[in-house]
């Protein structure tokens, strides 16, 4: 199927991107608030449907949240290691035309993990010769994925919950009222991650409460010295000094990331995510039986 046109979908919990893509390139794309959380059930056979109306009825392949158990079809998991072949040759069909790709899984050792949709961001970036055949790769965000690749394929991975804990303490601990501010990669923000090789974290946290109290920290600087506090102690515990991470992210996390990663004594590669994205879900659309 090799340089056939389809369109790929990047189908996540909050969001969904479309990019037509013929002979490997991309010709077409749009983005829409139609992630998984926003359909009720049994509409994605008719979402999809209309979809492929306004790309010519092309097949699709589909990645992401889609294919979870709250999706549209579980598409199940391939445990670690995986490879781009490994994906396409567990595809789930939920309608004709229609496929979804499945998670990758890891469960040994006395640790389980998980990821849905990473993985062709992963597979790809290494595919496309964007990061090496035998990397240390991360994708921050609400749960930020570090992945082992080996020989190309995705041999293991860490999950952290960096961004869900900075909204849960935010939100709902007793350090929120003091977390102001704006968050980016500047001194208050280097100074938590500085912090973070005390390695003590959340005695630590705590002591953001102190320091409002005593006056040692100005009102709008905590947010960004939280931030970089779990972002540091999310980048310590994944790598040893020296060692390259490359960074599949943009802007704001791409920043952080980047600082962090330099202060904890490693080396940020950035990738751009959706080259990533459509290099994978392209190969596994070519591998496909």
């Amino acid at each position: 199927m090799s340089g056939a046109s389809f369109i790929a979908v990047d189908w996540g919990t909050t969001n969904r991107r479309a990019y037509r893509i013929e002979n490997g390139q991309v010709v077409a794309t749009e983005r829409d608030d139609l992630g998984i959380l926003s359909v009720r059930s049994g509409r994605f056979a008719e979402l999809a449907a209309a979809l492929r109306s306004r790309y010519d009825g092309l097949p699709m392949l589909l990645a992401g949240m889609v294919g979870s158990n709250r999706g549209w079809k579980d598409a199940g998991y391939v445990p670690a290691p995986a490879s781009i072949a490994d994906l396409a040759a567990r595809l789930v069909s939920p309608a004709d035309g229609v496929a979804i790709v499945p998670g990758v899984c890891r469960d040994g050792e006395g640790r389980q993990d998980v990821m849905r949709g990473e993985e062709v961001q992963l597979l790809g970036a290494v595919a496309a010769g964007l990061a090496p055949a035998d990397a240390l790769l991360c994708q921050p965000g609400t749960h930020a994925k570090w992945a082992t690749m080996r020989g190309g394929a995705l041999v293991d991975f860490t999950t952290a919950m960096t961004g869900e804990m900075f909204a849960l303490l935010k939100d709902h601990a007793l350090i929120g009222s003091e977390m102001a501010g704006e968050v980016d990669a500047d001194d208050d923000f280097r100074a938590g991650v500085e912090a973070s090789a005390d390695r003590d974290l959340l005695a630590t946290l705590f002591g953001v409460r102190a320091a409002a109290v005593l006056g040692k920290r100005p009102a709008g600087a905590a947010a960004a010295y939280v931030s970089g506090l779990l972002i540091g102690s999310d980048c310590r515990a994944r790598f040893a000094p020296g060692q390259t991470v490359h960074l599949l992210a943009d802007g704001l996390l791409a920043r952080l990331y980047s600082t962090a990663i330099a202060l904890a004594g490693g080396e940020a590669v950035v990738v751009d995510s959706h080259a990533s994205f459509v290099a994978g879900i392209t190969r596994i659309w070519d591998t496909k039986p």
